[in-house]
């Protein structure tokens, strides 16, 4: 992030998780996309936040990471 750059944040659905491992799973594959920052997911409501860089990587491509662990993002 250069120092002009602004983070951005976004709550993103996750369906399809069930349990604690669910949602340490999709934390460690939003937090392997190049240019997240934070990324904190909760069971009960079935939602993801994220903190990442514009400039590093797009809300695709976490709903692309969401999809690649095995969950449903729409």
């Amino acid at each position: 992030m250069t120092p002009t750059t602004q983070a951005l944040s976004t709550d993103l659905i996750v369906q399809g998780m069930t349990c604690a491992s669910c949602v340490r799973r999709v934390e460690r594959a939003l937090l392997a996309v190049p240019g997240v920052k934070e990324a904190t997911v909760n069971l009960a409501t079935h939602q993801a936040r994220v903190t990442y860089d514009p400039q590093g990587t797009t809300t695709d491509r976490l709903t692309d990471a969401i999809v690649a662990a095995g969950y449903e993002s729409p």
